[in-house]
């Protein structure tokens, strides 16, 4: 039986968190290679620490013969990330941190099993589960401790760029323990907010002082109470952040990425990867189908999940639960999937629209419960199926 009174908690990291400087190095990459050639395979990799970045992984071209060519904008594309999130310590700096590149040719053996050909259909870039999830209790139809750790962060990263509070720095996590009543949330128990900042001089005190206001803006009215704890900055001072203070990775924070720990994950990471590594489009396929799933009415949360074996274009399994919310028979929704979207590699690029540039926007503050853009951006956010998925059951 469903638990209907407890309190979770969702943590998020902010783009100067080392491992999203990563993300967002490898996102970009991936989208500088897509603008020359859509159809273009990449796996990117990047590690960074103090005053390094090393960026690896594989890179198929139509025309591999552009390769080097491509791979000469990866120092520019590099340094621009790094002074967009901010970083200019003397141990972390973006024009003079040390950049090494080891991309190179995809392998053919993956290649053969992946491209389409006269007699088979594109196949999935690897094996794997993908999960989707979507809820009814917040407007994005995403879980709210996860969706509101994101805005606390999107929200000092804004007023840090455009110069309202400039003794924050990049690096930030925040943690927030939501309460729920009845199955819906109703307020927040304790909030956890560590930032950077640049002024030594503050205590946790000052820091509080400085970033309260926000969280009580980004927060909904009469969550924070008399009794909600608040920890922020807990150790102290937080002056060396970044990759300076911790080493980062690509891939490490997939359930920052996705539900905040609210739902499964099959485990794979998102950025650096084309789509048609099925561990990105799939996930987002994933997601995109719950969504619709609970804008239709059908349930008030859904669990979808997708699996696929490399080299073979149709999934193996689509399964769902709608956790006794449902309105329909699982099964029945299932099925109505399976009728309303292609979901191999392809169908699902093409459904999507993922061929674009539009990945290094993802890097950071959630691939999840953002807002469609015009030019592509966040396609799997839409909810232009629900009519037809309800009309097939």
């Amino acid at each position: 039986m469903a638990r209907n009174n407890y309190t979770f908690t969702s943590e998020s990291v902010s783009e100067g968190h080392p491992d999203k400087v990563c993300d967002r190095i490898s996102d970009a990459i991936l989208d500088a290679f897509l603008t020359q050639e859509p159809e273009a395979r990449v796996a990117c990799e990047t590690f960074a620490t103090t005053n390094r970045v090393v960026i690896g992984g594989e890179v198929g071209l139509a025309d591999q013969a552009k390769l080097s060519e491509y791979m000469g904008k990866v120092d520019a594309i590099t340094r621009a990330c790094i002074k967009d999130i901010g970083y200019e310590q003397d141990k972390f700096h973006w024009n003079t941190c040390e950049i090494t590149n080891l991309l190179h040719e995809q392998s053919a053996h993956i290649a053969q099993g992946v491209d389409a050909s006269a007699d088979k259909d594109e196949g999935a870039g690897d094996q794997g589960i993908m999960f989707g999830y979507a809820c009814s209790e917040t407007d994005a139809l995403m879980p709210a401790p996860i969706q509101f750790s994101h805005a606390i962060l999107r929200r000092l990263a804004e007023v840090r760029k455009n110069g309202t509070e400039p003794t924050l720095g990049p690096d930030a996590k925040s943690q927030i323990s939501v309460t729920y009543r009845d199955g819906k949330p109703v307020g927040v128990s304790s909030i956890v907010l560590s930032t950077q900042h640049l002024d030594e001089s503050m205590t946790s005190q000052d820091v509080r002082a400085v970033v309260e206001p926000y969280i009580l803006e980004v927060l909904p009215e009469g969550w924070i109470l008399p009794e909600t704890e608040w920890h922020v900055n807990p150790t102290g001072k937080f002056v060396i952040g970044g990759p300076d203070g911790d080493a980062g990775l690509t891939g490490r924070k997939i359930i920052v990425d996705t539900y905040g720990g609210a739902a499964p994950h099959g485990g794979g990471a998102f950025s650096g990867k084309d789509p048609t590594k099925v561990d990105r489009s799939a996930a987002y396929a994933a997601r995109y189908l719950a969504k619709n799933v609970v804008a239709s009415g059908m349930a008030s949360r859904c669990t979808l999940q997708l699996s696929y074996a490399i080299g073979v274009s149709k999934p193996l399994s689509i399964y769902v639960d709608t956790h006794g919310t449902g309105q329909v028979e699982d099964a029945a929704i299932e099925r109505a999937i399976a009728q309303c979207m292609d979901l191999t590699p392809r169908g699902i690029r093409q459904h999507l629209s993922l061929n674009k540039p539009i990945y290094e926007r993802t890097a950071a503050y959630g691939h999840f419960g953002r807002a469609p853009e015009a030019d592509g951006g966040f396609s799997w956010e839409r909810t232009d199926l629900a009519a037809a998925l309800k009309a097939a059951v």
